[in-house]
């Protein structure tokens, strides 16, 4: 079998981590942060430089696991988008699809960590094409086996649509693991699911596209539009299906968690990193549960994010007939 090529699109951001024990979440009402007050200096006893961007996330999981890994998006001169650009080409992800011009803009985050792993984001989208100006070459779509396209800023579904009749045109497989730009507009993210090969999201998200209570309920329902479909609920594990069997995982293992910013895009890539190379569905859940544990460990997106040679243990697990 020739190596899969994938081509993921979509932004990138340049991320600081910024933990402190002052960051503390309130046991009542599930604020954020017991206090930000104006006016005062609070200690930051971490901080951590990374890149991020739900696609570049991608593109370095599927490099890291021997893929032709692409990325596709537009980029300035910045700091951040050469940051984020140093980082994939360390990566052996191809960017030659990378479009840059001075009035582009990477994104850029401020991650606040609060004691137990969770995070608040302060978040600039930078500058980057959008629907109405499209300024990436679509044409690259052609050339690829899977197209993989996320977080696309100010294009949002509109853009998405774009991509997605584009690859189908061209034979191209699609993944999908929306982000907030794609999941604002749900009615039209579920027009476009006839030409997506494989749909990955969270139980709530799911929920806003099918009918169903259960996670294997909105599997089942799920799979009247596209032919895999993968639901996530946190910790409490995932099912995925392909038509003919339901995989039902629960927890790769219990770690203790320092930074959950990419575990989802580790859990769909990791996924996708498998399937698009022939691994069955229970072989590609289980890798794609033990790369997003392997994130959560470490600050940032990319950092715990495993590799071609890493051993994977024993997780609950079972696969019934569909």
């Amino acid at each position: 079998m020739n190596t899969p090529k994938i081509l993921a699109i979509g932004k990138a951001t340049q991320d600081v981590f910024l933990k402190s024990d002052e960051f503390s979440p309130q046991m009542e009402g599930k604020v954020a942060y017991t206090h930000l007050p104006l006016g005062v200096k609070m200690e930051v006893e971490d901080i951590v430089f990374a890149t991020g961007g739900n696609a570049s996330n991608v593109a370095v999981t599927l490099a890291r696991q021997g893929l032709h890994s692409s990325y596709m998006w537009t980029l300035g001169y910045d700091p951040a988008s050469e940051t984020v650009l140093r980082d994939l080409d360390s990566e052996g992800v191809d960017t030659s699809h990378v479009v840059r011009r001075d009035k582009y803009r990477a994104g850029y985050s401020n991650i606040l960590i609060a004691t137990d792993g969770e995070r608040t984001i302060l978040n600039n989208k930078g500058v980057s094409t959008d629907a109405h100006d499209v300024d990436i070459d679509l044409d690259a779509i052609a050339d690829v086996d899977w197209v993989y396209p996320t977080s696309l800023a100010l294009g949002g579904i509109d853009l998405l649509r774009i991509i997605v009749d584009r690859a189908d045109e061209a034979g191209v497989k699609v993944m999908l693991n929306p982000a907030g730009p794609e999941l604002a507009e749900p009615n039209k993210l579920k027009s476009l699911l006839s030409s997506v090969e494989v749909l990955c999201v969270n139980k709530e998200e799911m929920q806003m596209l099918v009918d169903g209570e259960s996670l294997e309920e909105l599997v089942r329902h799920a799979l009247h539009y596209v032919p895999v479909a993968i639901v996530s609920d946190g910790p409490r594990g995932v099912i995925a299906s392909d038509g003919k069997t339901i995989v039902t995982a629960g927890m790769y293992e219990d770690v203790p968690v320092v930074d959950r910013t990419g575990a989802g895009d580790a859990f769909a890539s990791g996924f996708l990193s498998q399937w698009a190379a022939g691994k069955s569905l229970r072989d590609s859940v289980i890798f794609a549960s033990a790369n997003s544990t392997s994130v959560v460990t470490q600050f940032g997106a990319k950092a715990g994010i495993l590799r071609s040679n890493a051993d994977l243990h024993d997780m609950p697990i079972e696969e019934k007939p569909f």
